[in-house]
């Protein structure tokens, strides 16, 4: 199993901020936020308002028989978000699909056109081995290259598209967030799920969730990310777009290690923000692993749940 190192002797968390409509809230100060591990209030030593670390994108297609009619819609809004965040020389990403079992189509990369090519000439069929490809991206995600010199931090992100369905894996739904969380990786789902409940308002909300959709609402929940469901195959592109924006719009927050040695427990945290009426998202722990001080090119931040 992989283990991520510490840095410098800090925990890194990632946080988003959002108000009751669900608008990004990107300006708020160190003084606002609260971070407390294991129920202890810990002080704030690192604080930025904009997130500019290297992604390491994992793009996780579902190519099974159960997506084959919305197949070319998501192809399409996968390339473009791939066009909208990558920056050349900076970040990088992989292709995954997964039916019968997960296979890397694409290694990583900052070439779009290139992780566009093999996009496009995916096609669906078989089985769905949902939780076995969430292990094995995240496994990937683990062990991203990282930057040359000194900085070596990189964010881990992992996209899905899929209907959380799974028949074909090995791994449980519960070990696949484990792999997820050691690894340090936020999952940002997007449901191809359109069963929907009829009901005449503004704004579509889905009424009733599948396992699917319940599985793809834990990952995120659990890892600090987002779930969408769209209604239609056109919403496909915003979802899109709302990752990427959130991806922009996030506060890089650091507090000391609060123990001299990593334990390689878990340790929950939780972030608050001291203003009414705003919700804060970020992963709800880590897993501290010692570091490995003979290969300090391999150092990071503790993974964060």
């Amino acid at each position: 199993m992989p283990k991520l190192r510490v840095n410098v002797g800090l925990v890194h968390l990632v946080a988003a901020v959002m108000d009751r409509r669900n608008k990004f809230v990107t300006n708020l100060t160190q003084s606002d936020f609260k971070v407390f591990e294991d129920g202890k209030q810990q002080p704030i030593t690192q604080f930025s308002r904009q997130v500019d670390l290297p992604l390491r994108i994992g793009m996780l297609l579902d190519t099974s028989n159960s997506i084959r009619e919305r197949l070319h819609f998501e192809k399409d809004a996968a390339i473009d978000f791939l066009y909208n965040v990558i920056r050349r020389h900076k970040d990088e990403a992989f292709v995954m699909t997964f039916d019968n079992e997960p296979e890397v189509i694409q290694d990583y990369t900052d070439d779009v056109g290139q992780l566009s090519s093999v996009i496009q000439k995916q096609n669906a069929g078989g089985g769905t081995a949902f939780n076995d490809a969430i292990y094995a991206a995240s496994q990937k995600l683990a062990n991203a290259p990282v930057p040359p010199g000194p900085d070596s931090d990189i964010r881990r992100i992992l996209v899905v598209i899929s209907d959380g369905d799974d028949n074909l894996s090995n791994h449980t739904l519960s070990g696949a967030i484990e792999m997820a969380d050691r690894s340090g990786v936020s999952i940002y789902a997007i449901s191809t799920n359109n069963d929907w409940v009829t009901i005449d308002t503004p704004t579509p909300e889905k009424l009733h969730k599948s396992q699917g959709d319940k599985a793809l609402q834990e990952l995120a929940d659990e890892t600090g990310g987002r779930v969408f469901f769209p209604y239609r195959v056109d919403d496909l592109a915003q979802s899109f777009l709302d990752i990427g924006n959130e991806l922009r719009s996030q506060y890089l927050i650091g507090y000391p290690l609060p123990y001299p040695v990593a334990n390689g427990q878990f340790h929950t945290v939780q972030i608050r923000v001291d203003r009414k009426g705003l919700i804060v998202r970020s992963r709800k722990g880590y897993y501290a692993t010692a570091p490995i001080t003979s290969s300090p090119s391999a150092a990071g931040t503790f993974p964060q749940r």
